[in-house]
């Protein structure tokens, strides 16, 4: 195994820029997560370190050694796609296989690589179908398999379960989860998804226009936005933001962002702001729902019932709210505030 290190990458494709100066240092044996909005430079930076794209600036070290001019097959790492991209005249063993027949491995040695990896992924049943005749969630894991039986330095997966449904995705999450607590290989992972990113990540990367915007716990990046861009990413349903005024001297716009989980639904004519309930969507053990306020609308998640077209009060406990300069999206203190 080994830690993957990036310096002052930056990658350029017809003149636009996909990754601008990109640094971090990921630990031998952590499970780290990029996450940001499509065309944020995710699977750019992923495909770097794995040499599928030439390194333009910048440089790439898995453990102590510069990668940037080893070819991908000498890198010693696996990934995995979105696309599950299984040979379908493949058997599951075949398909499990074929990466270490390629590589040389002795017939004897992979056998026992195949039947240890399909112990670990419930996959010993199925060795003998082929990818037509499995579900999405075992295909997926077939493709997993495929990657681990090389057992490399580094994994890198590139949003491998978007694909899955709801079940099947939560399922092989914790798949997941649980094969890196036994395996500690050194894990880089792209999405979207911010369950995924919150419960796999030791530590969370949020990308924007190809940049690192935050790099933390996941929960601490959740509490402790360090701008807008964070702070609306991370959440769900995402923070509202309310225009306000600071008033240290000269009078600054501003915005106010407070999650919806943090806001209080009160009786007409108490708390900060008062409106009228828009959208209603139950969920079994909270109720979402949208207040149109003056300042827009506001997205509430609360314990309580509400109705359509009901007129309630909003609390804004002081201490959930967050304070960002709205011209550059920078979280700051909230000292002279007036909403």
């Amino acid at each position: 195994m080994a830690g993957v290190t990036l310096e002052q990458v930056t990658q350029t494709f017809a003149q636009q820029v996909a990754v601008a100066g990109v640094s971090f240092h990921i630990p031998d044996g952590q499970f780290w997560v990029l996450m940001g909005p499509s065309g944020c430079g995710k699977s750019t930076i992923l495909r770097t370190i794995a040499g599928l794209i030439p390194v333009q600036t910048g440089r790439v070290f898995l453990g102590e050694r510069c990668v940037n001019q080893v070819p991908p097959q000498e890198r010693d790492v696996a990934m995995v796609f979105q696309n599950y991209a299984l040979y379908p005249h493949f058997t599951v063993a075949e398909n499990l296989a074929f990466g270490l027949k390629m590589r040389g491995v002795p017939h004897p040695e992979r056998q026992k690589r195949v039947q240890w990896v399909a112990e670990l992924l419930g996959l010993t049943h199925l060795l003998r179908q082929k990818p037509g005749q499995l579900s999405g969630g075992q295909q997926q894991r077939v493709a997993l398999g495929r990657a681990m039986v090389r057992s490399p330095q580094v994994f890198l997966m590139d949003e491998p379960l978007s694909n899955l449904d709801s079940r099947l995705r939560d399922q092989t999450r914790a798949e997941l989860k649980r094969l890196h607590q036994q395996l500690h290989i050194t894990t880089l992972y792209v999405t979207h998804d911010q369950t995924e990113a919150m419960t796999l990540a030791d530590q969370l990367v949020v990308m924007h226009q190809g940049q690192i915007q935050q790099l933390g716990p996941p929960q601490e990046l959740y509490a402790q936005p360090l701008n807008k861009t964070v702070a609306s990413f991370l959440g769900n349903p995402p923070m509202n933001f309310l225009p306000a005024w600071l008033f240290p001297g000269l009078p600054t716009e501003i915005e106010v962002g407070i999650r919806p989980e943090a806001i209080e639904i009160t009786a007409p004519g108490t708390g900060q702001l008062q409106g009228q309930v828009i959208v209603v969507e139950p969920l079994g053990d909270v109720t979402l729902g949208q207040v149109q306020v003056n300042g827009g609308e506001l997205w509430v998640k609360t314990p309580k019932s509400v109705s359509l077209g009901e007129t309630v009060g909003l609390a804004l406990p002081v201490n959930q709210r967050y304070y960002f300069c709205t011209r550059t999206g920078q979280r700051i203190a909230e000292a002279g505030l007036k909403l």
